[in-house]
């Protein structure tokens, strides 16, 4: 049986005549694909005679951080598909002693030299699944769903493509290996695992995009432009592909977890043993186009808690990403302007189902679930969830898009429902729409309705790059599946930005000029035509300088109004002699600020990498609603001193300090460190360590009288303020063997301390801790 196989084998490759160059830089961007009826070994070695016979890629550019160049290294990549999957082959070209490559885990190495595939299987220039490898083959995979989204900042207003989101995990092979001219890696993408086109002839768009770590550029196959509106609507593409195979797909993730918690009560630390969760993950690909999931109690992928943030404005809710499998699966079908999805809404689900597909050039994303009764407001009742997303294009350039939640419990719902619109033309400008209703209602309680509306435009030219955006969330608008950072204002904002570039080859390769123009109304203030709340003029330059190295500095002007909202629970303790009277905190109508920011980033070397963000200057202190002398200072770097161990560290800290006097108001500092060792490409060892420090003064009305200021307490009464110190030190310990995405275990370990005084590592007191395992595998029908 071997030596027929190997005789057809010949007999189709004698057959197949070589396929030609395809030149990015000359055009040739319309590959039709050799396909040939047998696999080959993914081992990361180029050397079968199919690879001979593949369509080959070259002729790569540069995209980032300059465009319009030829690139520095060469790239060939080397394309044929068989019945069951697309297979892609790269050999990378690269000076001795630069390739950056460490063993490390899945989507944590794109701090090396790695290689994306860009997949467009719906061929509408507006998302893409994406593959990638780092030299050794150490995976990394995602979505990129274009939606316009740009904001002007610290780093300039950004042009070129939107970031991959890299949650979603995909099976697919791959392996790689160093060489005397760089490396090599071989892909094995199954159609199993994307979803295409009803038809049978497929056409993708594809790109391949190649990021070198000692240059700090990144090269594309195609001369794609960054003043562009698409970046993916750039894109070439795969013809012809026909008779794929994607055979019965139907993979089901059995699950099983259980923690052991423990906590400290005022006379001993007690341990609650939870027992076995049992729960699971169905998909189903009904069709080409459309997949049916569903979940029973799925589990939280909590194996390494979130890393805290630093919060400067206490009116800003703090987003944190999804990790639950199910979830992610199909994720990018969710995808809605304005937050209006977010499913850790859905705290425990029991249960949930969701089909998402394409179905007569109609994208469809639905989604039931009933969460456990910690979702409710009653807390007996089982929250029920629906989100319902469908999505359109009307012509090549524009889309269009209505969006359904709910949130069922008992007599109480909340509803939103609404639509949007988004349109490219001229290459460089876009523009997007977006209207959506809220209704609330509860038993004995008004029903509340309200809007929340969006508009935008945008040039992403080479030089000059413009956006402008207005937006509302009414005061009464509600979302109980989505996350409004913000609730009951309004924004404009202007970015305007000036790109100089340097010659070919220059020490400072660009220096981008960035003026944004901002203003925040309370909403109806805004609707009223009153004075905005907060007005900020930020003015950036940005530097990208030859082998990677970035820098910039900013000047931020601004001016925050009182909110006597934020401050209803404030007074004042006036004393006239020996009377002690309470009266209302009222503050200073205004704070001008005035900062100062520089920020600057490494190249990733060999084994080190750094970046850090330092901010100084007068801002507002909400503590005690008064001007204040700031720091904020954040500070990362990673160390790799072997391909298999990783160190990375932050270190964020900031601080008020009162101008009157220099006494410290409050402060925060939030070092972290993780170190990860790498046994072999699926099983790591991690080490967490993180301290939060967080102190306050006692508070004074410091901008007009000095007097103390009261704070209402629980039983309703103003109480003088006192200084607190609140100091945490987390450990956490994880071993992770994660073969390939649904083959998990994971074991791990979590503890919490305090302390009365910071970094003093005295008298340390145990808080909680926790032991947590979790096994799934998955089950995938041939």
């Amino acid at each position: 049986m071997p030596c027929t196989a190997a005789l057809l084998f010949c007999i189709v490759t004698a057959a197949t005549p070589p396929y030609a160059d395809f030149s990015g830089r000359q055009g040739r961007l319309e590959v039709p694909l050799p396909r040939v009826e047998l696999g080959v070994t993914i081992d990361g070695k180029l050397d079968e005679p199919v690879w001979k016979q593949a369509a080959r890629l070259n002729d790569f550019s540069r995209y980032a951080p300059t465009d319009g160049e030829a690139a520095d290294d060469s790239t060939e990549v080397f394309v044929w598909y068989s019945p069951t999957a697309l297979h892609v082959g790269v050999r990378a070209f690269a000076q001795p002693g630069t390739v950056r490559a460490t063993l490390a885990d899945r989507d944590k190495m794109f701090n090396d030299d790695y290689v994306g595939i860009f997949i467009g299987t719906f061929n509408d220039g507006r998302q893409a699944t994406v593959f990638s490898a780092n030299p050794l083959g150490v995976q990394g995979d995602g979505i990129v769903v274009e939606s316009g989204q740009s904001s002007g900042g610290f780093g300039g207003l950004s042009v070129g493509r939107e970031p991959t989101d890299v949650s979603p995990d995909y099976v697919f092979q791959s392996k790689g290996q160093l060489t005397e001219f760089g490396y090599e890696i071989e892909f094995r993408i199954p159609f199993k695992s994307l979803t295409y086109q009803p038809t049978d002839v497929q056409n993708w768009s594809f790109n391949v995009l190649r990021r070198v770590q000692s240059r700090g550029y990144e090269y594309s196959w195609v001369p794609a432009k960054r003043a562009a509106a698409s970046y993916i609507g750039q894109h070439g593409h795969l013809v012809g592909l026909t008779e794929l195979s994607r055979g019965l797909v139907l993979d089901v993730t059995p699950v099983i977890t259980r923690t052991i918690n423990g906590s400290a009560t005022p006379t001993q630390y007690r341990y609650a043993d939870h027992p076995f969760k049992v729960g699971g993950n169905v998909r189903w690909g009904i069709t080409n186009n459309l997949t049916l999931n569903g979940t029973v109690q799925p589990d939280f992928a909590e194996v390494e808690s979130d890393a805290n943030q630093l919060v400067t404005d206490p009116r800003q809710a703090i987003r944190f990403p999804e990790r639950r499998p199910f979830f992610l699966d199909g994720v990018e079908q969710f995808n809605v302007p304005s937050g209006l999805v977010y499913t850790r809404r859905i705290l425990q689900p029991v249960a949930a189902a969701k089909v998402t597909g394409k179905i007569a050039g109609t994208n469809i994303a639905l989604l039931s679930a009933l969460d456990d009764t910690l979702g409710s407001v009653s807390q007996h009742d089982h929250p029920l969830y629906t989100i319902l997303r469908v999505q359109r294009d009307i012509t090549p350039a524009a889309r269009v898009g209505v969006i359904y939640t709910g949130k069922e419990e008992g007599n109480s719902y909340n509803r939103v429902g609404g639509g949007d619109f988004r349109i490219n033309w001229r290459k460089v400008y876009s523009a997007s729409l977006q209207a959506v209703w809220s209704t609330t209602a509860r038993p004995n309680a008004k029903t509340l309705t309200a809007p929340l509306w969006a508009a935008s435009f945008s040039r992403q030219g080479r030089k000059f790059g413009a956006r402008y955006s207005l937006n509302g969330v009414a005061d009464d608008f509600r979302t109980a599946s989505g996350f409004i950072s913000r609730p009951a204002v309004a924004h404009v904002n202007t970015d305007h930005r000036l790109t100089l570039f340097g010659a070919n080859g220059a020490f400072l390769e660009n220096t981008t000029f960035d003026l944004v123009l901002n203003g925040t109304w309370k909403y109806q203030n805004f609707v009223t035509r009153r004075d905005a709340i907060e007005k900020k003029a930020h003015v950036n330059v940005n530097y990208a300088f030859r082998g990677g190295w970035r820098a910039g500095t900013s000047l931020l002007v601004e001016t925050f109004g009182f909110d006597p909202a934020l401050y209803a629970h404030y007074a004042i303790e006036r004393r006239q002699g020996t009377a002690v009277d309470t009266i209302p905190f009222t503050g200073v109508g205004r704070i001008h600020n005035l900062d100062y920011v520089i920020t600057l980033a490494t190249p990733q070397f060999k084994h080190f990498g750094f970046n850090g963000l330092f901010v100084w200057g007068r801002d507002e202190n909400f503590n005690e609603w008064a001007p204040s002398n700031i720091g904020y200072y954040s500070f990362t770097a990673n160390y790799r001193p072997s391909p298999r161990l990783r160190i990375d560290g932050t270190y964020l800290w900031l601080f008020y300090d009162r101008p009157s006097d220099d006494s410290r108001t409050a402060e925060t500092r939030i070092p972290r460190v993780k170190m990860e060792y790498q046994v072999t490409r699926a099983f790591f060892v991690r080490l967490v360590g993180q301290y939060t420090s967080n102190t306050r003064d006692v508070l004074r009305d410091d901008s007009r009288t000095n007097d103390p200021i009261l704070l209402r307490n629980a039983q309703g009464t103003f109480e003088r303020t006192r200084a607190l110190s609140f100091n945490d030190l987390q450990g956490d310990v994880l071993l992770s063997y994660t073969p390939s995405p649904g083959k998990v275990f994971f074991a791990g370990y979590r503890s919490l301390f305090n302390e009365a005084t910071p970094f003093r590592f005295q008298n340390i007191a145990r808080r909680n801790d926790g032991f947590f395992v979790k096994a799934s595998y998955l089950f995938r029908a041939r």
